[in-house]
């Protein structure tokens, strides 16, 4: 019986999200978010385009990263490709300037007043820090103190 390596060990996380990051954008697509369950060997890749994403949007990638995994030998069990949802996550700088004038809800890694939970309405990003508004009073955060970010859905 021979040795079966783990894919996080094989190909650092780093690497593997810019392999992905690269080959999701030369499909047209954005890489919204990746998690990696070692235990589980379950891949989760969060996807995205100005239209929004369909089942074929999800198949199409899919297909596209099994094939690119097989190339790299990057061993895993099971890979989910999906759409990131209306509480989308929020992750980069640009996210943050896309979704202006939309509510999020954000948790800060340093509390800032007692407080760690937020929510309000995004108004862009400055100098390293996220701009939002609560209840009509603006504030703004250093973005590497954001620890999660999403959107609130609207029905």
């Amino acid at each position: 019986m021979g040795f079966r390596a783990r894919f996080l060990f094989v190909f650092p996380e780093m690497q593997l999200v810019e392999l992905i990051e690269q080959a999701v954008a030369g499909l047209g697509y954005e890489l919204v978010d990746f998690e990696a369950s070692p235990r589980a060997r379950l891949l989760r890749v969060l996807i995205d385009k100005e239209a929004g994403i369909s089942v074929d949007d999800c198949a199409l990638v899919s297909n596209h990263l099994t094939r690119l995994f097989t190339v790299e030998s990057i061993d895993y069990d099971r890979l989910e490709v999906s759409s990131p949802g209306l509480d989308r996550p929020l992750k980069k700088p640009a996210d943050f300037v896309r979704f202006a004038g939309q509510e999020a809800q954000f948790k800060l890694r340093v509390p800032v007043g007692n407080q760690r939970n937020f929510k309000g309405t995004i108004l862009g990003v400055a100098d390293d820090r996220v701009r939002f508004s609560v209840e009509g009073v603006e504030t703004d955060f250093p973005l590497d103190n954001v620890e999660k970010a999403r959107l609130v859905p609207k029905f």
